[in-house]
């Protein structure tokens, strides 16, 4: 017996919310193919100045992850790849943890650490990102006292799974092709 939408979990809700807002975006036709090559920062803090790399340059991604997230257009790229297979939690937990790194102050570390955890680790989490149990136990354990370090191990697992798996199709891509042509 259904009891509508508030018997769901908010959660559940939330996430359905974000479900129809991408299925929207990507049935409309955009005015041209650089939106789906540039992705508009949801905060506009510093637009990116990615420039188109070489066709040399960008074969290097094709076997660095590392090569590929530390340029500006292959790091927007690869964004607004996984998008496109709604699969952007990992990137956008990787990129909060770069972020993350560059916190001097620990009052903004606390409250960074605390968006974090809730937006990308804890269960159920909106942009829950799969990693094991071990690591999340010890990260978890590491944001009792936040540090720098607290989601490195987080951070490398994530890092590897894009490499293994994200990585692979990426450069599978028609996207991808064009540019070492």
């Amino acid at each position: 017996m259904c009891k509508g939408l508030a018997a769901l979990p908010h959660t559940c809700l939330e996430r359905a919310k974000e479900i129809k807002t991408k299925l929207g975006t990507l049935l409309q036709k955009p005015d041209s193919a650089i939106d789906f090559i540039i992705p508009y920062p949801e905060k506009p803090e510093k637009p990116a100045k990615a420039q188109k790399p070489s066709p040399e340059e960008a074969l290097q991604w094709r076997d660095s992850l590392e090569k590929l997230l530390q340029n500006p257009y292959g790091l927007a790229s690869f964004s607004s790849f996984l998008r496109s297979e709604f699969s952007e939690e990992n990137i956008e937990f990787w990129v909060a943890c770069e972020d993350y790194k560059k916190t001097r102050s620990p009052a903004k570390m606390v409250e960074k650490a605390k968006k974090i955890y809730e937006e990308f680790i804890q269960t159920e989490a909106p942009k829950e990102v799969n990693i094991d149990h071990f690591t999340k136990a010890v990260t978890m354990k590491n944001l009792v006292e936040p540090s720098l370090s607290s989601f490195d191990m987080a951070q490398k697992r994530i890092f590897a799974l894009m490499e293994k798996d994200s990585l692979p199709r990426f450069v599978r891509s028609e996207f991808y092709q064009e540019l070492i042509k």
